[in-house]
Parts: structure tokens; sequence; C-alpha cells
């Protein structure tokens, strides 16, 4: 879910769905099963947090984060909103529970022995399956992650692909800061394209059909020669001014050639 606000005169979208935006120490409590975060007393429960996880991811996953509370998770379960709370303490929790159960569910490619553009190519893959699996992801801020078990298996595995590269530890972590930036920004992308067709119900061929000859009735040639007639080109390669998965395969190999003259030279 995102806001808009004005920033230095300009409409920034701002992430309103943050990680760790709860009480750090009965998330973390929760997210590596504490004993002691399960309450003793009170009445007799007849779930678990995993199956109160499950419940709300797969809402999540059906009708996005706006649907997300925690009464609409209780109805899903059939019970009564005030005993989710006997489970966890809110949605700010219960949001990096179902962040760190994805984690942990994501398939880890071997890439020992690979070079080392496929085994950050695996990374890249592996987190573009997630957003795939769970699109409510893509607009949830990650900077203060998540630290349960799920995002540290993920956070060691993708260390992996930078290792024995002659990296330094703060290297390694910025590579893979860089390359994850990249994944979720083009989920983000392939995600408004298609709900940019859904909300039109016309595929984008069909959007271009219709709105090109009235873009070519106002634009004057003369005036924007570049804009014509690269937009042109691109759209006839493409069929649309975005073609997602293009975009993605192209930027990645444009971020694996900019990591390239650290990697290589160390190497």
């Amino acid at each position: 879910m995102y806001d808009v606000q004005r920033a230095r005169g300009q409409n920034v979208p701002v992430a309103l769905d943050r990680s760790s935006a709860g009480d750090p120490a009965r998330t973390l409590a929760l997210l590596w099963r504490d004993p002691q975060a399960v309450p003793r007393r009170g009445p007799q429960r007849a779930l678990d947090l995993d199956a109160v996880v499950g419940a709300a991811t797969e809402l999540a996953d059906r009708d996005g984060l706006d649907a997300l509370s925690m009464r609409s998770v209780a109805q899903v379960l059939g019970v009564a909103p005030m005993s989710l709370y006997t489970y966890v303490p809110g949605k700010a929790e219960l949001l990096d529970l179902m962040l760190d159960a994805a984690y942990a569910r994501m398939d880890r490619t071997d890439t020992t022995g690979r070079p080392w553009r496929e085994r950050l190519t695996a990374v890249a893959e592996e987190n573009r399956a997630l957003f795939r699996r769970h699109p409510w992801a893509v607009s949830v801020s990650t900077l203060r992650p998540p630290l349960g078990p799920g995002l540290m298996a993920k956070y060691e595995h993708e260390l992996v692909a930078f290792d024995g590269l002659g990296l330094t530890d703060v290297e390694m972590d910025d590579c893979l800061t860089y390359l994850l930036t990249f994944a979720q920004a083009a989920a983000r992308a392939a995600l408004d394209a298609r709900a940019g067709q859904r909300e039109s119900a016309m595929g984008d061929a069909e959007w271009w059909a219709a709105v090109g000859p009235l873009l070519q009735r106002v634009l004057d040639p003369a005036t924007y020669p570049l804009a014509g007639r690269v937009g042109a080109a691109a759209g006839e390669a493409h069929g649309s001014a975005l073609d997602p998965e293009h975009a993605y395969r192209f930027g990645l190999a444009r971020v694996l050639d900019g990591l390239a003259p650290l990697i290589e030279r160390r190497g």
C-alpha cells in the first residue's frame, strides 16, 4: 500500500507497510518461537501461531495487504477477533511473521562451483519467484528487516553467491543489497503492469491501438524528434511502452555488468 507525500515539490510514493514496525522484543520472541512468548494463562488455544500466519498469508496473497487486518484473519480462521491477540500482538508483528515464513519457504539453488554471474542470477531469480508467489511482499519496506530464522537463512544462502570472490564483508553486503534492490524494483514494475491491464480490462496492444491515433494528432515530430522516433521503435520492439520481462532481463545484465569491475578486479 502506498501513500503520496509532497517532498521538495514533487509527488513521492512512500511505502506505508514496513517490517519491524511492531514491538521489537515481542516480535523477535515470536519469530524465534521463544516459549516465553506463548501465554501460560487464559482460554485454551484452539490454533497455533503457524496456522494464524498461514491464514494471513493466504488472505494477503489473494486480496492484498489492504485486506489484511486482525479481524479479517479471524474471519478466515472462524474465531473471535480478540482471540488472535493471544497469538500475536497486532498486524505489525503479524506482517513480520508472514515475511519470515515466506523467506523460509523460498527455493534455494545450489550454485556451488558455478561462475559468479550464474550464482547472482540465481539469487535474483529466487527473489523474483518470491514476489510472484507473494505479490504483497513487493510493497513492504524492509529497511528494518524481520530478523527471524527465515530471513537469516535467506541472507546466509544469498551471501554464499558472493563468497570467495575476494570481496570484503561490507562489499558482499553492498553487492547483495544492490542486486536485491533491482529485483524488487523489477517485480514492482511487473506487478504494476499486470494491475494496469486488469483495471483497464485491456492488454497493452489494445491500449496503444486506442491511444496511438490520438497521440499522432497532437504530437509534433519536429518538436519531439527523439521522443517520437525512439518511442515508436521501442513500442514496435516490445509491443508496449514497457515489457516487464525484457526490462528485467536487460536490467539484470546491466546490474551484473556494473558489479563485474569490482568482482573481477578482486578475483
